[in-house]
């Protein structure tokens, strides 16, 4: 009995430092040096300011941005720390509430657009924290954000084009548009 206590407390040990020390010193290691703007957590700097990062939402609201999915995380908007899906499936009422809700929202400001609302636009990701939308949830809102900073429609459409992600190699996902880029790109090309 010695000696099988002995060689698990020996295992433990051994398996203690592989998987608590060794293996994440190597995986850090390695992402360090060979991408280390994603680990550490791919920020958008500009001017030596952090704006946020390429890989989590960012609340915006004002009618001159697109819009970004809703964010699942309770209390603040897109808090990384409280990443979560809502849970709510199709057919409960506080997410058919909350869709209605959203929908109104996107109608009030821009009452104008009578064009089917994407659902990426009313319904949040798994994460909560999804910092992409479609480009069709892009060119429901082109009208709007165009009107917004008294901009034309092409010019503003040219950006979404311009900021819109192809699949994944090629083939995994679908294409999307990063939402705080974009906005980023509004804004550089109104500085103009």
């Amino acid at each position: 009995m010695g000696k099988m206590l002995r060689e698990s407390v020996v295992v433990l040990v051994a398996l203690g430092i592989i998987a608590g020390a060794l293996y994440p010193l190597a995986v850090t290691g390695v992402s360090q040096a060979f991408f280390s703007h994603e680990a550490e957590g791919s920020m958008i700097i500009l001017d030596t300011k952090v704006l946020g990062s390429k890989l989590i939402g960012q609340p915006f609201s004002d009618p001159g941005y697109f819009w970004p999915r809703p964010s699942a995380t309770r209390l603040v908007p897109y808090n990384a720390a409280a990443s979560a899906g809502s849970n709510l499936g199709p057919t409960n009422p506080v997410l058919i509430e909350l869709v209605k809700r959203r929908v109104e929202a996107l109608r009030a400001a821009d009452p104008g657009n009578t064009r089917p609302v994407p659902v990426d636009l009313v319904t949040s990701s798994a994460s909560g924290l999804d910092p992409h939308i479609s480009p069709a949830a892009a060119e429901f809102q082109v009208a709007r954000v165009a009107r917004a900073r008294g901009l034309p429609q092409d010019v503003v459409r040219a950006l979404v084009a311009e900021q819109t992600e192809g699949r994944q190699w090629g083939v995994f996902g679908e294409p999307r548009v990063n939402v705080l880029d974009l906005n980023l790109a509004l804004d550089a090309f109104t500085e103009r």
